[in-house]
């Protein structure tokens, strides 16, 4: 177990996980359906951004389940973009800093107040969510091929 994941087993916040391809198929599902929906121009700005932030965290969770767990405990969110530095490394911080940047302004859009997003940061999100979902199918072949052969 990396370091950075072992203080997360140790603080609670990560539980064994036996994941499967049905599991990881979902989950890409999931996070396809997310990026088509946050291009709805029908659908408030924070929608969009919503789903374009669901679209991400279903795809870091999915590097969480590769590797054997699954986030524990309340602020679950937050354990998985910090999860998903640990798993990619130093070339993959700052997304990961800006995907948790990103949790905490859907936070206060779902659970503040309406019209705190932005048109750029909606369009901003839904790119890097597109390029994030290339990265993950990239990283599944690289890290998980019993998994990738069922996703590309």
């Amino acid at each position: 177990m990396k370091t950075g994941l072992k203080r997360l087993w140790d603080q609670g916040r990560l539980r064994r996980h036996k994941t499967s391809a049905r599991e990881i198929a979902n989950l890409l599902g999931l996070a396809r359906r997310d990026i088509e929906d946050a291009k709805l121009k029908g659908l408030s700005l924070d929608r969009r951004f919503a789903c374009a932030y669901n679209a991400v965290l279903q795809l870091a969770t999915i590097v969480l389940y590769c590797r054997g767990y699954k986030p524990k405990g309340i602020g679950h969110h937050a354990t998985v973009f910090e999860a998903l530095r640990i798993i990619m490394g130093k070339n993959y911080y700052d997304l990961a800093d800006y995907f948790d940047a990103c949790r905490a302004k859907r936070n206060i859009t779902d659970y503040g107040y309406a019209g705190g997003i932005s048109r750029q940061e909606t369009e901003e999100l839904i790119k890097k969510a597109k390029r994030f979902l290339k990265t993950i199918l990239y990283w599944l072949g690289k890290n998980c091929p019993v998994f990738s052969k069922f996703f590309n």
